[in-house]
């Protein structure tokens, strides 16, 4: 999930961070608001909508580790630190050029040669010269199976051989950062966790899609009966919890329910440290032939 004209989403993708950072000088939308609620609020923001509203306090960055400009994380820090934000960054191990990606036997035999170590390293050591606080998130939702990334649906031991050892290349340049493991939050996503001494905080991603509940459900869900298992599947860690990737899209009653939610149910939630919006229109098709969710504040009230 992730990425405004053709040419400036390409041009933020060649940086390899998120177009929020340019964005800066852009009118946000007037509609945009951060949901009431105490529990601490971020973005994923490449359209800028969430430029100049506060109360937001974690930025959350995409980087793939294919085709970076590592300069541009200095835009990052600064864009952050004047909007008092802290970082979220989500390392992806491919390129956003969809025609040149490897394939996960060439990812796999890559990363346990040692073949991506400098890669990582150097990724790590911009972020680790940062003068920031943030945590890293490596090959997220890696209990997927819908396809979507070259990274999911491993053997769970080679999983956890790759995250361990990018884990221990990433924490050498950048020790100060926490680091997360995100699975999607799936029943088997226990098989896939790497362990305590590697993982800092876990994140989760919860996805609300109104349309496609009603027809292949028979009902609409709420954050609670999406969040509810997953959490549970979470805490039995005994790490921090984090909703890294957030969205909901349905008709006006349906938002307005979620909206109500996600910031106040941190007595249900104890473990619960934050969720991060995911304002940006889906890229990979969601099944049954639903096509691509715009998750945007601007676009997730259906008429």
């Amino acid at each position: 999930m992730k990425r405004l004209s053709d040419f400036k989403r390409q041009t933020f993708r060649n940086l390899g961070v998120a177009a929020t950072l340019v964005l800066a000088t852009v009118s946000a939308p007037a509609a945009q608001t951060v949901p009431p609620g105490s529990l601490p609020f971020g973005v994923y923001d490449p359209n800028g909508d969430f430029t100049d509203l506060a109360g937001v306090s974690i930025e959350h960055l995409f980087l793939p580790w294919e085709d970076v400009l590592l300069p541009s994380l200095k835009e990052a820090e600064t864009y952050a630190k004047e909007r008092d934000r802290t970082l979220l960054v989500t390392i992806e191990p491919w390129t956003w050029s969809r025609d040149e990606r490897n394939s996960p036997s060439v990812l796999r035999n890559g990363i346990e040669s040692g073949a991506y170590d400098e890669k990582m390293a150097a990724i790590c050591t911009a972020l680790g010269s940062l003068d920031i606080p943030m945590t890293i998130r490596w090959a997220q939702e890696m209990d997927d199976d819908s396809g979507q990334f070259i990274w999911a649906g491993w053997e769970p031991e080679r999983y956890i051989s790759a995250y361990r050892r990018m884990n221990d290349v990433c924490r050498g340049s950048a020790p100060d950062a926490k680091y997360m493991w995100s699975p999607l939050g799936r029943e088997n996503m226990a098989d896939y966790y790497p362990g305590d001494d590697v993982v800092d905080v876990v994140g989760l991603s919860v996805f609300s899609y109104q349309p496609w509940e009603g027809e292949i459900l028979g009902q609409s869900l709420s954050f609670a009966e999406i969040f509810g298992p997953r959490y549970e599947r979470a805490v039995e860690f005994g790490k921090p919890v984090m909703v890294a990737e957030l969205g909901f899209v349905g008709d006006a009653e349906h938002v307005a329910r979620w909206n109500a939610d996600i910031r106040t149910m941190g007595d249900a939630y104890p473990e619960l440290a934050a969720v991060v919006y995911f304002g940006q229109q889906e890229v990979y098709p969601w099944p049954d032939g639903f096509g691509l969710p715009n998750w945007r504040q601007t676009a997730h009230i259906l008429e």
